[in-house]
């Protein structure tokens, strides 16, 4: 394996226009709203079978009274959209951003969480909308599965096999979720995209720490069932006690990856300048950076606009915390994600001279419409 260093060499990210407020689902769903204490987001996080000193739940509790559990906004795909087309454009931008013509990427790593193409994934039909002449795959590690990737292609780059990897994630849970079960009520969709290559000495990858969560494997599992309309269609559901299994390994998941990804990097968590966490519930960044010891100032947490989004959360929260100028050049970097009945990982990288895509916009919502 060669001795040089590898990383993110240009970022982006993509998002629907169609924005859902809360009221969006006071007005279409004003009785469960109500009942929303006895459905399946309110069981699944609930401090029902908790135990003492739980750090999770202390972090949970506040949002308790509230029937969104912390969710403001998340973006939703129009009927004239799906997860390709997300993946399509961050996909272009992080190769514009990064001044890579097509004929630069000799391999693509694809995620597509929700995807339309539910058997195959996105990977070849994402390659031949871009045009792309490479070799191509899907990765599934669920909500990790971006972070999973970027390790996967460091290393194949480091090893000298490949030289620049363009690995696309894009969650779609609108496709995955029934508008009438409350748990979508806190989840999004989004793509992002970045590419990994060569950079500076001393930048890019210094360590990552990656352990499976089979304790999680029965937090959520998938259900043919009938949508509104009456159509079949496969919905993903929460499992019996998931609330219990997901509080209780949360704790030893992120202390495990991260401490373990800081050693190898041979850092200390102190020395680390940013944080970037997989923020998929609106206590999560608190959570971290409680367990963790580490001051608010050095996290970011877009979970108010996006909600949960899946494996594109982390990508969100590192682009808006570079573009924000929260990250600078030389900082050391830790990315921690969890993806239920999948992996938890963490790595830390040495932030390089990294390009950034167009910026996606965070203005008030543009539709909040009972459809």
């Amino acid at each position: 394996m060669k001795d040089y260093s590898v990383g993110i060499r240009s970022l982006a990210v993509s998002f629907p226009n169609i924005v859902y407020t809360n009221d969006y689902y006071r007005k279409k769903f004003p009785d469960l709203v109500t009942q929303s204490e006895q459905k399946s987001l309110g069981r699944l996080f609930s401090l029902a079978g908790s135990t003492p000193g739980n750090v999770f739940d202390q972090e949970m509790m506040p949002y308790l009274s509230d029937p969104f559990r912390g969710a403001v906004e998340r973006r939703i795909l129009s009927s004239d959209e799906s997860s390709l087309t997300l993946e399509c454009r961050a996909a272009r931008d992080a190769l514009k951003a990064g001044n890579f013509l097509l004929e630069d990427i000799d391999l693509a790593i694809v995620t597509s969480f929700g995807a339309e193409e539910v058997i195959a994934g996105n990977a070849a039909f994402l390659v031949n909308e871009l045009g792309l002449r490479c070799a191509t795959w899907n990765l599934n590690s669920m909500c990790s599965s971006a972070i999973v990737a970027l390790q996967t292609a460091s290393t194949f780059v480091r090893s000298g096999e490949y030289r620049n990897i363009l690995v696309i994630t894009s969650c779609a849970y609108s496709r995955l979720l029934d508008e009438r079960d409350t748990i979508s009520w806190i989840a999004g969709d989004g793509a992002g995209a970045f590419v990994v290559s060569e950079l500076k000495a001393n930048q890019g990858i210094l360590g990552s720490k990656i352990i499976h969560a089979a304790e999680t494997r029965s937090a959520f599992y998938t259900e043919l069932a009938e949508d509104s309309q009456g159509n079949q269609r496969l919905f993903m559901r929460s499992g019996k006690g998931a609330n219990r299994v997901i509080s209780n390994t949360a704790t030893d998941l992120i202390l495990t990856c991260t401490e373990g990804a800081a050693a190898a990097a041979n850092v200390k968590l102190d020395e680390i300048n940013f944080f970037v966490f997989n923020t998929p519930t609106a206590w999560f960044a608190k959570f971290a950076t409680c367990v963790l010891g580490i001051e608010p100032e050095r996290t970011i947490d877009l979970y108010p606009k996006y909600g949960n989004i899946g494996p594109v959360l982390p990508l969100a929260n590192l682009y808006h915390a570079a573009q924000w100028g929260k990250i600078q050049e030389n900082d050391l970097v830790l990315i921690y994600s969890f993806g239920a009945a999948a992996n938890a990982i963490a790595t830390v990288m040495r932030w390089g001279d990294v390009t950034l895509g167009p910026a996606p916009s965070l203005n008030e919502p543009v539709a909040a419409l009972v459809r």
